[in-house]
């Protein structure tokens, strides 16, 4: 049994015909024939009956397909790793980011990449976390940090930490104790990450919470930057909501004060990648060197440890 034999086996299997098949080996027809006829004789079973317009898989194929795609998958990751070894030569890394990635000591991320590998091209993608999904989950970027919960169909999600979100205002006293969402439902609100609107994960926790109490969360003012609405509510304008993380920021201005919700809240922050895909030697350089930026700055307390 040869890998050949296998990718003319696989390629039959999705395409249902021996013709698409050579189309997309780029070989002739009677060679995928051939190949697949070699293998059935080297396991003494039919793969495909052959009546009609499309090939029908037999019960053999069906249970080889998943082993088959196995084994060479697993074969050109190998050759893969093998190229990575002078792929930092050159190439192009494309990675999504947080779009407070400033707060998480990722601002300089690219500089930082680019100082040890100067002949890779970066692209990096700065968005709200439900976009920087959908881009790696339709091929536009190959890996991102994001916060969930995102839509994680077509994704591989490792979750890194937990970040609370609290309650931000110069007009709440801190004395009242913390934010219950009815208490939320009625205050006077700026929300940002204005594009993404409720899909934006954070945005989305609360509005669930509030669903399930029969409330509606429908905000004042709307705008797409964190720093817009601190500087709003800074005047006394209305309150929002914030990371620890950002709370915690040297540039958080003084006369905010925070609290965190009665129910405790929570930003976790993920690395993703789509499902089935093997990350180019740049992307993942530059998804490690984002994963122990963001590591290195949380207590331990917060890191979310594998499961045994």
């Amino acid at each position: 049994m040869t890998l050949t034999q296998l990718r003319a086996f696989l390629a039959a299997y999705d395409l249902g015909s021996f013709t698409a098949a050579a189309g997309r080996l780029e070989i002739s027809q009677a060679s995928v024939s051939e190949l697949i006829g070699r293998l059935e004789q080297e396991i003494g079973l039919s793969l495909f009956s052959r009546g009609g317009r499309r090939l029908i898989p037999t019960n053999a194929a069906v249970e080889l397909r998943d082993h088959a795609k196995q084994s060479v998958t697993s074969f050109d990751n190998g050759i893969q790793a093998l190229h990575s070894i002078s792929s930092l030569e050159g190439g192009v890394c494309t990675f999504g980011v947080l779009r407070n990635a400033g707060y998480y000591d990722l601002s300089d991320l690219v500089q930082r990449f680019h100082k040890r590998y100067p002949k890779v091209k970066v692209r990096l993608v700065g968005l709200n976390s439900a976009l920087v999904a959908e881009s790696v989950a339709n091929g536009e970027i190959e890996a991102g940090l994001v916060v969930l919960p995102v839509l994680e169909r077509g994704l591989v999600v490792k979750p890194l930490f937990r970040d609370e979100v609290l309650y931000a205002s110069t007009t709440r006293s801190p004395r009242r104790g913390p934010m219950t969402i009815e208490e939320f439902a009625e205050s006077k609100i700026i929300l940002y990450d204005a594009y993404a609107g409720w899909n934006d994960p954070t945005r989305k926790q609360i509005q669930e919470r509030a669903q399930l109490l029969g409330l509606k969360i429908d905000p004042d003012i709307e705008v797409e930057h964190v720093e817009t609405a601190l500087s709003l509510v800074a005047t006394g304008a209305a309150d929002t909501i914030v990371s620890r993380t950002i709370a915690e920021a040297p540039t958080f201005p003084s006369n905010i004060k925070t609290v965190p919700f009665k129910e405790p809240l929570y930003d976790t922050l993920a690395l993703v990648q789509r499902e089935a895909s093997y990350l180019s030697p740049a992307t993942r350089k530059i998804a490690e060197l984002a994963e122990r930026t963001l590591l290195a700055k949380v207590a331990p307390g917060q890191k979310i440890l594998p499961v045994s």
